[in-house]
């Protein structure tokens, strides 16, 4: 039985892992979470525990998040590299750790980023790639996401929210300030962009449920908080460079994307574009009809169903 959580030192910074499975025989699933600072491990220990079984599954808090959250982040040079970095050595670590030649990697949003990125640097590490709210084009999927929600609150006359996001527009998929981009995904979340089912704003949707969990919980609350705030701005610039529909067009893994239909945090026409433009030994898509931006939360079942039969499969 694995049940543990631990620090690792990842290229000279202090790092959280937590990890849970039945056999170490198991195959290895590496979440890589979304933000940048948003961790997951909460929702995924929550929902798909059960997935443990079958797999050894290890959330880890990237630089900078999370229990991985040490204020003198905000004195280093970040970059996106870095955590493509980081997570090879992550990668490494589990496949010495676990005696595996190759793990799985399961991106959400911003993880799909790292997740992408590092399928291209060392392809001989990895088993397979999961994609979920699959970031494609930095530049469009803000236009698309920003105007998804101009349409909403025109729709709904909500005129305030409207002055704000007609007033702080993105440029090329950079916000011109942080009241700009923050409202804007408020916005998201309220109008069933990112939650399809249970709309609500960034404290209900994001706050209460890292308050309320047994993995986080008010202890760490200031710490994942700070994280996330901070990382958004330092890193976000370089984040929506990334265009991949011109970058990478094939992954030497098989590939499974599993998208929200609603989804217009990262919209889901680019991700199923990207997708059928990519080349890989096997790739597969599966649309979830009653989800937006994160499926695994919105609907487990089918989503965890998806995951294990696919990853069985291999």
């Amino acid at each position: 039985m694995i049940d543990s959580e631990e620090y690792a030192v990842i290229r000279g910074n202090r790092q959280n892992i937590r990890m849970v499975g039945e056999s170490e025989s198991n195959p290895v699933i590496l979440f890589l979470h979304g933000g940048p600072g948003v961790c997951d491990r909460h929702i995924i220990l929550k929902y798909h525990a059960s997935l443990a079984r079958d797999f050894t599954l290890v959330c880890w808090d990237q630089r900078g998040s999370g229990k991985s959250y040490d204020k003198r982040i905000k004195k280093e040079p970040l970059s996106v590299e870095d955590y493509v970095l980081d997570a090879e050595c992550v990668t490494d670590l589990l496949r010495e750790r676990f005696g595996k030649e190759k793990i799985i990697v399961a991106g959400h949003s911003w993880g799909t980023v790292v997740g992408t990125l590092l399928t291209q640097r060392c392809p001989e590490k990895i088993a397979a790639y999961i994609g979920q709210g699959q970031f494609v084009d930095g530049p469009e999927n803000e236009r698309l996401s920003y105007e998804f929600c101009v349409a909403e609150a025109e729709k709904r006359g909500e005129k305030k929210a409207l002055e704000i996001l007609k007033k702080y527009p993105p440029d090329n998929g950079v916000y011109p300030c942080r009241k700009g981009m923050m409202t804007q995904r408020d916005c998201l979340t309220r109008y069933g962009g990112g939650d399809w089912k249970e709309r609500a704003g960034i404290i209900k949707s994001l706050v209460l449920p890292v308050l309320r969990s047994k993995e986080y919980g008010l202890r760490w609350l200031g710490s994942y908080a700070a994280g996330a705030s901070y990382l958004s701005g330092a890193l976000w610039s370089q984040v929506v460079r990334n265009r991949f529909g011109e970058t990478v067009k094939r992954m030497e893994m098989p590939v499974l994307i599993t998208q929200g239909r609603h989804d217009y945090n990262t919209p889901s026409a680019l991700a199923e574009a990207w997708f059928d433009a990519l080349e890989a030994p096997r790739k597969e898509f599966v649309w979830f009809e009653d989800s937006a931006h994160s499926p695994d939360k919105e609907e487990p079942e089918k989503w965890e169903e998806t995951v294990r039969s696919f990853c069985l499969s291999l």
